[in-house]
């Protein structure tokens, strides 16, 4: 081949190298603008690559959290989001290199630098009709390709890849914190019940409040059993010094004036301390019939300081504001929940290392959802509840309070038409989800919208019957033929939803309420054992596995290979926030501060040792800031996953069962619920999964 034809000093082509660099160049140029040959080889390595992980040099200690990743590769079809979030946290940290190793083919499994070509490149030299016919620049070419494919090409491919497996990865962690925080906000309510929250603290006390059946705050106190006790001769741990019976005093006096039915317990810090305080309280004075029950005390933290809770609960310190929180959100935890940016829920998957704006749009819509399908009583709701209706801005909500304050309370739907700013369009947007209990028209405590009331007219003089009269008579109801009813404004399904909701008007999709109890003598992780069967509640869950607060101030994890016999596709088919479950220890790792458990109780405990790698399965540890802000890290072996923000945990509302052992065997754990539990980068604990 000859270029010396091409050779001109002005033009930057001096010699005959610099000719040959210039085509080469060009060549790749053209290999790149070939959007059909960069998809086929964009799908091949997609299809064949992995992904492959190595610490740094020097970053082993440092990065110990990502320790399950210093030796990793898998395919990349195959990862898990949470995993591919967990290398990219390593990434990140600086602890780990990550490379995509395109699963390059070599003719009769040569090996590479042998000459040849691999199957990548034959692909592109057959696009651009390269081969070696011989010729003296046939050997050229075939370099050319051959750079062209190391140095531009598959750089460019894996960015591509990259790209996709962040997006892919991105939506569903997007996905799996929006569906927790759905089961989070349509949990059990306890209902228009007095009820007591306790806010625990060892130094700075344990904050007091009483809420009405209404939400609102009637008293409030601070008391400081833990911290008075420590100074008793009693010790820690041991009830019976002043501060101990002295705050149990002031309790029973709280719970006696107000009637109090329940005890909302936060699960901070000193939650189990605090739990056997209010078990002695029980103890002692069983006429006042109360119940205790534990309560997810995340985003407590951020109501209190928020703008919302000063002007809701003007004058009050900031610290007990918290304790009224957890009061009201075990008598409505969407109402109370609603008041708290969802993001500070903490039970996402990686939250904080996605997209800001894909995350709470999709949140946003959750929420609203949520508010909606539960339906919302106008004349006790607030301003942040209101604001979440479809139809109703937070300025618009606002208006609404103002005018029931000044008015009194609505007796009718059509009375909101009275409200400032709120149009035809905006009532009939929001008309169907405000409700009015005891008002004039039994209709407007139900679903039914008030444009739909001409069919339940026409209903009623067909049944014979009043509204009252109809109302949860399902005999005469299911006895009515839907089609009869239709117009061209309403057709059949329309009509069979209103019946449907005159059969069970003002239906609560949410679930009943039901309470559970802590094993007593099951406070630390000390405390635990391999066998040992407790009962938990779910206080997260994520692709890998549910994360189970067993009141040892970490909660474990059950991982989804443990969770049923059966194969399990999506952990949310098995447990949801909130639902209580037994569980068996597998294995408990004191030093990493992890707990393994599962949901089959016949399996057998595997101690230090087990399937994970360090006593079973699934592994969570290590306490975190209430308010669900916390670095997770989900460290994995090859089936694992590791590193990335998560924050925490959600809904626990307590647990019990099972007896009590002294020695602890090994075992694991994560953040928690990501922030309780510990998948995160910085001093958080890893989560390990076994291979298949």
């Amino acid at each position: 081949m000859s270029a010396e034809a091409y050779l001109d000093a002005e033009r930057g082509v001096p010699d005959v190298a610099a000719a040959f660099d210039g085509a080469r160049a060009i060549l790749a140029e053209r290999f790149g603008e070939d959007a059909d040959l960069i998809g086929a080889l964009r799908e091949r390595m997609w299809s064949r690559g992995r992904l492959v992980s190595r610490v740094r040099e020097g970053k082993q200690e440092a990065g110990a959290n990502f320790a399950d990743y210093f030796e990793f590769d898998e395919a990349l079809r195959a990862l898990p989001s949470h995993r591919i979030l967990a290398v990219f946290r390593g990434e990140k940290e600086e602890v780990l290199d990550l490379t995509l190793d395109p699963g390059e083919v070599y003719p009769d499994g040569r090996a590479p630098g042998a000459g040849d070509l691999n199957d990548y490149e034959e692909l592109i030299a057959a696009n651009a009709g390269i081969a070696d016919h011989g010729r003296p620049g046939d050997r050229w070419l075939a370099e050319t390709v051959r750079w062209a494919w190391r140095t531009r090409l598959l750089v460019h491919l894996g960015i591509d890849l990259r790209t996709r497996l962040w997006q892919r990865a991105e939506d569903e962690a997007v996905r799996v914190f929006a569906a927790n925080v759905r089961d989070l906000l349509l949990a059990a309510p306890a209902g228009p019940r007095v009820t007591m929250g306790l806010d625990p603290g060892f130094r700075t006390g344990v904050k007091v409040a009483v809420a009405d059946a209404t939400g609102k705050s009637v008293a409030t106190a601070t008391i400081y059993p833990h911290e008075l006790k420590r100074r008793a001769a009693g010790g820690p741990g041991t009830p019976g010094g002043a501060g101990w019976d002295e705050s149990i005093a002031v309790l029973a006096r709280l719970a006696a004036a107000h009637r109090v039915e329940l005890i909302a317990i936060g699960n901070g810090t000193a939650s189990r301390e605090t739990d056997r305080l209010a078990a002695g309280l029980i103890k002692a004075h069983p006429e006042l019939k109360l119940t205790k029950v534990m309560v997810s005390e995340a985003g407590a933290s951020v109501y209190s300081a928020s703008a919302y809770a000063a002007r809701e609960l003007p004058g009050m310190d900031v610290s007990l504001r918290g304790a009224v929180s957890i009061a009201r959100r075990l008598q409505d935890p969407l109402a109370e929940l609603v008041k708290i940016d969802p993001k500070a829920i903490g039970v996402g998957q990686y939250q904080h290392d996605v997209a800001e704006v894909k995350l709470s749009r999709s949140l946003d819509a959750v929420v609203e959802d949520c508010v909606n399908a539960v339906g919302v009583n106008v004349n006790t709701a607030s301003v942040p509840l209101l604001a979440r209706v479809s139809g109703v801005s937070e300025g618009l909500a606002g208006a609404i309070v103002a005018h029931r304050d000044a008015s009194g309370p609505f007796r009718t739907r059509q009375a909101l038409r009275d409200v400032p700013r709120l149009g035809p369009k905006a009532f009939e947007q929001c008309a169907g989800f405000l409700r009015i209990p005891g008002g004039d028209d039994p209709l407007d405590a139900s679903s039914v919208h008030p444009e739909a009331y001409p069919v339940v007219r026409r209903i009623l003089a067909a049944a014979g019957t009043s509204v009252p009269g109809l109302i949860g008579n399902a005999a005469v109801l299911r006895s009515l033929r839907p089609q009869e009813f239709t117009d061209g404004r309403f057709g059949l399904p329309t009509v069979s939803d209103i019946l449907a909701e005159l059969e069970k008007p003002g239906r609560d999709p949410r679930p009943g309420f039901s309470t559970a109890a802590f094993a007593e003598g099951v406070e630390t992780l000390e405390d635990l054992a391999p066998g040992m069967v407790l009962e938990g509640v779910v206080t997260n869950v994520a692709a890998f596995g549910a994360f189970v607060d067993i009141g040892v101030h970490q909660d474990g994890l059950v991982h989804v290979s443990a969770m049923s016999r059966s194969f399990v596709s999506d952990p949310r088919e098995v447990a949801k926030p909130g639902d209580v479950v037994r569980v068996k220890v597998l294995g408990v790792d004191l030093a990493r501060k992890r707990v393994s458990l599962t949901m089959r109780l016949d399996d057998e405990a595997s101690g230090a040792g087990g399937p994970g790698g360090a006593g079973g399965p699934g592994w969570a540890g290590r306490p975190g800031n209430r308010d669900g802000r916390s670095a997770g890290r989900d460290g994995r072996s090859r089936d694992g996953g590791a590193g990335g923000h998560n924050a925490g945990r959600g809904g626990g509302r307590g647990s019990g069962g099972g007896g009590k052992r002294p020695e602890a065997g090994g075992g694991g754990a994560m953040a928690d619920a990501l922030r309780r539990a510990g998948l995160v980068g910085g001093d958080d604990a890893g989560q390990r999964r076994p291979g298949r």
